[in-house]
């Protein structure tokens, strides 16, 4: 069995596979700091209440965009599974073309999403992960990314709303009934919801002009993608396993390159 890990800005999202299927998975928030041993422990208990053998992992691959929980996260793989985790970065083998001025600041969490929508769902491709960040990645038929868009997440504009107006309170994240608010939680709502709605059709229709590209298709993932996936037709595919999906299909590659070697 694979375990997976991606740790995110937000949260540290993890799955177990069992050749082709996920089995298991599971989210611990990234802002608290832990030690290696901590980290182990959650990870082997989190394992076990979903009734998987620890002792059958056979390899952990991990993606981060937080370099610094990498020292302890990489320390409870190699204690607690024996095993020396694959970090995806510069020189790994993806599948994907990085013709970009600096490669190396492409985030592993994109590339991850990139290589899971291209390799399942095929190329020219759009993909968004509506997460900390809200992204938007542009794949060619060739598996090139082509072009980056990077817009605040919709908790950091919420977040932003209630901590720098004083008299607007923190709300819960959702589709409002109406987009016709007449009070003040439900117009807040209604203008982080809509605002992503319009932002997110809009990005689409510019990346699909500008590129000149006909036939891309279009997939999301990310804790919040689902409910804007279900409020436009621009959005043909919510796929919540996206970057697991990924990771695993990273592995695959690494593994078949090794054996070559």
């Amino acid at each position: 069995m694979l375990l997976v890990i991606d740790a995110g800005n937000t949260n540290i999202t993890i799955g177990v596979f069992d050749r082709e299927n996920l089995i298991g998975n599971f989210r611990i928030t990234t802002q608290i700091p832990r030690t290696s041993d901590e980290y182990g422990l959650v990870l082997r208990d989190l394992l076990v209440t979903k009734n998987i053998d620890v002792d059958k992992i056979e390899d952990v691959i991990i993606s981060s965009v937080v370099p610094k929980i990498m020292h302890s996260l990489t320390s409870a793989c190699i204690k607690y599974f024996d095993k020396e985790p694959i970090i995806v970065g510069p020189g790994i083998k993806t599948g994907i073309k990085l013709l970009m001025a600096n490669p190396h600041e492409v985030g592993a969490d994109r590339i991850v999403d990139a290589v899971g929508a291209y390799e399942l769902y095929g190329g020219p491709v759009i993909v968004m992960d509506f997460g900390t960040a809200t992204t938007y990645d542009l794949i060619t038929q060739d598996g090139t990314l082509k072009a980056r868009v990077t817009c605040p997440g919709i908790r950091i504009s919420a977040k932003a709303l209630w901590e720098d107006a004083a008299k607007l309170p923190e709300i819960e994240i959702k589709n409002p009934a109406t987009i016709m608010a007449q009070d003040t939680i439900t117009s807040m709502q209604a203008g982080l919801f809509y605002g992503c709605v319009g932002q997110t059709e809009y990005i689409i229709e510019r990346l699909k002009k500008e590129s000149g590209i006909k036939n891309i298709k279009t997939v999301a993932t990310g804790g919040l993608g689902k409910i804007i996936s279900e409020a436009t037709d621009k959005i043909e595919v919510y796929d919540k396993d996206l970057t697991l999906q990924g990771l695993r299909l990273i592995y695959e590659k690494c593994k078949k390159n090794r054996k070559k070697n």
